[in-house]
C-alpha cells in the first residue's frame, strides 16, 4: 500500500472517532464506501464499524469507572441509541453488564481495578492532568 494511502487511512481512522458516518468518512477520503471498508480492513485488521464500536465501548468503560453518570446517559454519550442494544453489546464484548462492570471497576483502595484496566492504565489515571505534557516538553528540551 503506498504511503499516501496509508496516511489517508490513518486520517480516516481519526475521523471515525467523531460523529461522521462511515459513508461521510469515505467521501472525505475521496473513495467509495466499499473500497474504503476493504482498504481499512486490510490495513487495520478490522472493519470501520467494529473499530468505531470498540472505541465506544472503551469510552463507556472509562466513563463507568470514573464518573457517576447513569448508564443510560453513558449509552447516549458514547453514541448508542438504545440502552438495550448497548447493554447487550457491552456484555458480549466485556463479559459483564455495564452496571456490574461499574461495581467491579473500583478496587478496595478506591483506584481502578486491574481486573478491567490492566497494565499501567490505573497508574496513569492517578497522574496529574499535565503529566504527559511535561514529559513531552522534557523530551523536546533534551533533544535540543
Amino acid at each position: 500500500m503506498p504511503e499516501s494511502h496509508f496516511l489517508q487511512m490513518c486520517r480516516a481512522r481519526e475521523l471515525l472517532a467523531g460523529e461522521l458516518s462511515i459513508e461521510q468518512v469515505a467521501q472525505r477520503s475521496f473513495i467509495s464506501r466499499f473500497h474504503f471498508i476493504r482498504m481499512f480492513r486490510a490495513l487495520f485488521g478490522t472493519t470501520p464499524q467494529r473499530f468505531r464500536t470498540r472505541l465506544r465501548i472503551e469510552k463507556a468503560k472509562w466513563l463507568l469507572a470514573t464518573t457517576a453518570m447513569p448508564v443510560t446517559r453513558i449509552c447516549c454519550e458514547v453514541g448508542f441509541g438504545s440502552l438495550g442494544s448497548f447493554s447487550d453489546l457491552f456484555a458480549k464484548r466485556v463479559g459483564v453488564s455495564p452496571t456490574r462492570f461499574r461495581e467491579e471497576a473500583i478496587d478496595s483502595d478506591g483506584g481502578l481495578s486491574r481486573k478491567h484496566f490492566p497494565g499501567c492504565l490505573p497508574m496513569m489515571a492517578a497522574l496529574p492532568a499535565d503529566a504527559l505534557r511535561k514529559c513531552r516538553e522534557a523530551q523536546e528540551i533534551a533533544a535540543r
